[in-house]
């Protein structure tokens, strides 16, 4: 079993040029998104709007993929150690993450009323929230989180590469103490910085259980980008020998816990506001539901729940890397459309507006961090070889696929 696992102790060749390509495709779409600027059709307001949808969207994948690392030293298990590197890859992109988040720091006037002074003085309600909603201290709390992630980031991937050189068993143990802590801390942090980033873009309107959707929707977006990578490296060696259908099958089993997780976050949401019927509550959804807004609203009950749902009750389609690989992109796209759904209705209350930018922006933004996750994730070897759970993980190849390994594809 250990000479299966050292033919997967080096990198991927294709990943070089491909990081290349991803690069440059975003350094172009960067510019023309920026070229926009110049259009009398784009406003500073709408590009920093579209600019934090496609933040969200790649910083959800980030903390998504760095949350489920932590889980996965707690619970063990041969669908983590499979995909373990793509996961540290996707964290270690969190430096890069936390530079992009200046525009919005320095763009917060176009993007929260409550920056304002005239908006605020003529406000009450504004005026009893500026003790927190205020622009010193919502800078000081979004440089305590990154602190946190990159924190957390940086000590569990430098574990992780002293386990690789040392083979010390006692690594992991300390990385399990740390996951545990560090789980508590991105529980906090993420519904903090949810409410700050997201939520006060509305400042009359609040949600008990928004951290709890955001959290949910990360690890639903982050197992999505992972199933997309572990198809991808099952058709190239050395992994091809490595990754069988029932790692995939886990994938998707945990894929369709995280869609019902969702679904319940956002269903309770919505019956305990609309029950309630409370004005400084159910304006939120006054925005949405009674509008074009609804059919956007609509269209997510249909692909972000009931049909990746059904798909994922077959035990074949969890089974067949390509099938799953069409479910997961479905997510990934959706996840962008819900994020769509949460920001751009409280910039236009009367309908559905869209703008090009609301797509420029994700792509371009989503190639320069896969373009981040390439470079990362061909600097170390392609699996975790010394890892105290990978013959087990092997072991347990071979024991559902027989003599040999069965591949995925």
């Amino acid at each position: 079993m250990r000479t299966l696992g050292e033919s997967a102790g080096t990198a991927i060749p294709e990943l070089g040029p491909l990081q290349r390509k991803l690069l440059i495709a975003g350094a172009i779409g960067g510019l023309v998104s920026l070229a926009g600027l110049f259009l009398p059709a784009v406003s500073l307001a709408q590009f920093l709007q579209s600019y934090l949808l496609a933040y969200m969207w790649c910083l959800g994948v980030t903390l998504g993929c760095l949350a489920l690392g932590m889980v996965h030293q707690l619970s063990g298990g041969a669908w983590g150690v499979v995909i373990r590197r793509p996961i540290g890859a996707a964290s270690r992109v969190l430096p890069v993450m936390t530079l992009l988040f200046l525009p919005i720091a320095f763009g917060m006037g176009h993007l929260y009323s409550w920056t304002r002074p005239e908006v605020v003085a003529g406000d009450e309600l504004l005026q009893h929230k500026q003790i927190y909603l205020n622009t010193a201290f919502f800078l000081v709390r979004a440089a305590v989180y990154f602190v946190i992630w990159n924190g957390l980031t940086y000590l569990l991937n430098a574990w992780a590469l002293e386990q690789d050189r040392t083979g010390n068993p006692r690594i992991a143990r300390k990385m399990q103490i740390l996951s545990g802590a560090g789980l508590v801390a991105y529980g906090i942090t993420i519904t903090f910085a949810s409410f700050d980033w997201l939520m006060s873009i509305d400042p009359h309107w609040f949600s008990t259980i928004y951290g709890v959707l955001i959290i949910g929707g990360q690890g639903l977006v982050a197992l999505a980008f992972l199933i997309c990578v572990a198809v991808w490296l099952s058709r190239r060696p050395p992994l091809d020998r490595i990754v069988v259908s029932s790692h995939l099958h886990d994938l998707g089993n945990l894929m369709l816990a995280f869609i019902m997780l969702w679904a319940y976050f956002s269903y309770s949401q919505y019956v305990i506001i609309w029950s309630g019927n409370l004005p400084h509550e159910i304006g939120w959804y006054l925005h949405r539901v009674p509008t074009s807004w609804r059919f956007v609203g609509l269209g997510l009950i249909l692909f972000h729940f009931v049909v990746p749902f059904v798909l994922l009750l077959s035990r074949r389609v969890k089974r067949q890397a390509g099938t799953l690989l069409k479910v997961a992109i479905m997510v990934l796209i959706v996840r962008l459309v819900d994020l769509w759904w949460l920001i751009a209705p409280d910039f236009h209350h009367e309908g559905i507006s869209a703008s090009w930018l609301d797509v420029a922006l994700p792509l371009s933004m989503g190639s320069l961090w896969l373009g981040c996750f390439v470079w990362q994730l061909r600097g170390r070897a392609i699996l975790p070889i010394h890892d105290p759970q990978f013959d087990e993980a092997l072991g347990d190849i071979i024991e559902r696929g027989g003599e040999q390994p069965r591949p995925a594809h």
